[in-house]
């Protein structure tokens, strides 16, 4: 072909093209217009089983990577421990791990476990004790035996009781160094009085703790019978139950008695509590006692904090933060209790010169949701939020069967999870005002300031009388 015809056809081609791309260019689809079938999600549900001693199991099988992970959950906490010795619930949670197994010394246990790229790690808390593991799913036996061994003997060596125990201590001689802890405690403190849930670890009450009490306190609550098991990753279902009998068949199941623990006073008298520090920014927590998880109104107090306080365009935040620019957050939400009632809180932080303007700006705020109905516009963006993010939380397998372990463990109902959307769905107006002026409680609040009084741009006596918090350490041998 010469030259002359190929630029002949080139140029050809150059103004056919346009001609032909236009004619194929499909019809573009205007986004007001366009419809889309309802999304279809189904919760996700785990395989269950029980072992011939009792402990219970909550299986997700996951083959995309190599990786099992796996969690007991232990019906033990701080809420069981004496009230002389605060504290040791959290120090058993940390030694048991920290302090080796009777089959391996500390050292040993961190060189196995570093050796294999495995973790194991355990903890207590206030109704719930902890062992979890990771690993490779080539080293999936030996990793397992060794957390059966940090679950069934740990060995509480006593150099590693007195390390942990000196841990706690310095960490109680700085619990005041930070604004907005001392502000979470005393707000806790002040809502569970002489409860359980309200002691805190003092020097003395950790002091007073033992070895033997660790021991002893391990030996009450860890029994395959009282643990459920969350476990996901690459692994075929039958072969783990398989594996885990073989590893736990000499752990004999036993009866648990459980220390009796009184509910929670079901009023707190309104306060205006002050810790005195000297810093440039004011750490504020208020609110009340709140709801448990049996609660029926509990899917409209989900709307209602939405609205109020959970969402960037809550009220709260859009006034507080975004009009006023008195605070970067502000959150405000029931925290519904599992086995006590739990407590509602609005908490920020903003600076010492505007410390009432705050207070009375989200006094205000709260109890302006008990007055009149919610918009169209705030119930539909809740609900849609929250429906929405819903499926975010069954991303993983491991978050999944940890949460499936967890309902069991804490007794929620049957399709607690497959109904929740349809029970956010059936919120209405009035039922958000309706259980604002039933579980709100503006005028009956506990409000606990963190700050440096003598810069308040309005004395704190102006919401009530004001009692002054002392902050000294908690030094002394009881746990209020």
């Amino acid at each position: 072909m010469n030259i002359v015809k190929r630029s002949v056809l080139i140029v050809l081609a150059a103004v056919l093209l346009p001609v032909a791309a236009g004619a194929a260019e499909p019809k573009k689809a205007d986004p007001r217009t366009m419809t889309f079938a309802p999304l279809k999600f189904e919760v996700p549900k785990s395989e269950r089983a029980v072992l011939s001693n009792g402990m219970v199991v909550h299986m997700i099988a996951d083959r995309e990577l190599p990786l099992v992970s796996m969690t007991a959950y232990v019906n033990a906490g701080s809420i069981y421990e004496p009230a002389g010795k605060v504290g040791l619930a959290g120090l058993a949670g940390a030694v048991m791990r920290s302090g080796g197994t009777k089959e391996l010394s500390p050292e040993q246990l961190d060189g196995e476990l570093e050796f294999m790229a495995s973790s194991v790690e355990s903890a207590i808390g206030a109704e719930m004790g902890t062992v979890s593991l990771s690993s490779l799913k080539r080293n999936l036996p030996r990793t397992l035996e060794l957390f059966s061994q940090v679950l069934r003997t740990p060995a509480f060596r006593q150099e590693r009781v007195e390390l942990a125990r000196n841990r706690t201590i310095e960490a109680l001689r700085r619990q005041n160094d930070d604004s907005k802890e001392i502000a979470d405690r005393e707000f806790q403190k002040a809502l569970y009085p002489n409860h359980p849930l309200g002691r805190v670890p003092t020097i003395g009450t950790v002091t007073a703790i033992t070895r033997d009490d660790l021991v002893a306190f391990h030996a009450r609550y860890f029994r395959p019978n009282n643990v459920i098991l969350a476990v996901a990753g690459d692994f075929d279902p039958k072969e783990m139950v398989a594996l885990l009998e073989k590893v736990f068949a000499g752990w004999k199941p036993d009866a648990v008695e459980f220390p009796a623990v009184a509910a929670p006073a079901p009023e707190v008298k309104p306060a205006v509590l002050i810790a005195r520090k000297e810093v440039n920014q004011t750490a504020i927590r208020m609110g009340h006692l709140g709801i448990d998880k049996n609660n029926p109104d509990l899917y409209a107090i989900r709307v209602m904090d939405y609205i109020l306080g959970g969402g960037f365009t809550s009220r709260l935040m859009t006034k507080v933060r975004s009009n006023e620019g008195l605070a970067y957050n502000v959150h405000a939400a029931f925290d519904v209790g599992r086995r006590f009632v739990g407590t509602f809180e609005a908490e920020t932080e903003t600076k010492s010169e505007t410390t009432a303007k705050a207070i009375g700006l989200m006094r205000d705020i709260i109890a302006g949701m008990t007055k009149d109905p919610v918009s169209d516009q705030e119930l539909a963006l809740a609900k849609n939020a929250i429906i929405n993010s819903f499926i975010f939380g069954f991303a993983r397998a491991d978050v999944v069967a940890n949460q499936r372990a967890r309902l069991e463990f804490f007794g929620y109902p049957d399709g607690y999870l497959e109904k929740y959307r349809d029970n956010i769905a059936r919120v209405t107006k009035d039922d958000v005002l309706r259980v604002a002026r039933r579980y709100l409680h503006p005028d009956g609040m506990v409000t606990v300031v963190v700050g440096d009084e003598k810069k308040f741009d309005r004395p704190l006596a102006t919401f009530g009388t004001v009692e002054e918090i002392t902050l000294e350490n908690n030094t002394g041998k009881g746990g209020k």
